[in-house]
């Protein structure tokens, strides 16, 4: 049996349509805030195409409500989740009327990437019930929540949060020490500063470098961690070849030239028709409609 949550959703764009999916098709009551009515108007055609698309109840969509008041859409809240644009100003703002507004047993999180959540929270009245709840997009089918906890979280509001995803479905996992890009984006990040070096030093062109991610290890990924697999061929194999290749790749601190360089010249990827490689409109499609059957039919 479901007990019935009040989720309140700060955003209704990209991500905030995705987590009002999960929680409504869930059974809670979810309400949605955004300052732009437009992204309002189209919230539920958005998450009835999803549902259907996932032949899931449309009727679940029922179960959300749009607001142009953040204090109206706040002020019943068990849990909120913001999901605003990446900019620690906005994000600061939000949380100042959060802590105002929201019931003081509320339990505050941001969806932010990558950002500290320190930041965020830092020095803003009842921050022990603040933290970070980094979803992955599209989040009602991608099953990773990273619940993170700066140093002023109350370990009693994590549990709440680790709780309430896992009654939807989500695998949260607790990242114990708030750190930029968490653990997540840490660990996708390295791969593609290779991945761009690679190509930068001429040692592949950018196909190559996908075949070889997408036809190799990316295929164990799903079953078989980094670090399950140095433990599957042993730790001393796995220092043997660190010793042999660590030295030799990127130790980049800055963004690629060649990536910059990309920007600089309106090569922004499939948005432009060409990046690291050159993108129609079908065939950006395509790899869309690829990718969400993917992990639509993922088990």
């Amino acid at each position: 049996m479901i007990i019935k949550t009040n989720i309140s959703i700060i955003g209704a764009g990209l991500m905030g349509h995705g987590l009002a999916q999960v929680f409504a098709f869930a059974g809670h009551r979810v309400k949605v805030y955004d300052a732009h009515q437009i992204a309002l108007d189209s919230l539920h055609d958005r998450i009835v195409v999803n549902l259907k698309s996932l032949g899931q109840d449309v009727n679940s969509s029922a179960n959300i409500e749009v607001f142009s008041s953040l204090e109206d859409a706040v002020k019943d809240a068990d849990f909120v989740f913001e999901a605003a644009p990446e900019k620690l100003e906005i994000k600061r703002a939000i949380f100042a009327d959060l802590v105002k507004h929201a019931p003081k047993n509320a339990v505050l999180a941001s969806n932010t990437s990558a950002m500290p959540i320190t930041g965020i929270g830092e020095n803003l009245p009842t921050n022990d019930r603040i933290l970070g709840t980094h979803w992955w997009n599209p989040p009602f089918l991608v099953p990773l929540v990273e619940v993170v906890s700066p140093h002023f979280t109350d370990q009693v509001n994590v549990e709440k949060m680790m709780s309430l995803l896992s009654s939807v479905g989500k695998s949260p996992v607790h990242i114990k020490k708030d750190v930029v890009g968490f653990v997540g984006n840490r660990l996708q990040m390295a791969l593609w500063r290779e991945a761009i070096a690679i190509v930068e030093d001429g040692i592949a062109d950018a196909e190559t470098v996908d075949t070889v991610v997408k036809q190799s290890f990316g295929r164990r990924l799903a079953v078989l961690g980094p670090l399950e697999n140095a433990d599957l061929i042993g730790t001393d194999l796995t220092l043997d070849i660190h010793n042999t290749i660590l030295k030799d790749l990127s130790r980049a601190t800055e963004p690629s030239k060649y990536l910059k360089m990309l920007v600089a010249d309106g090569r922004l990827g499939m948005k432009s028709g060409e990046g690291f490689k050159s993108w129609s409109k079908d065939q950006a499609q395509r790899l869309r409609n690829t990718l969400f059957d993917h992990l639509k039919n993922f088990k």
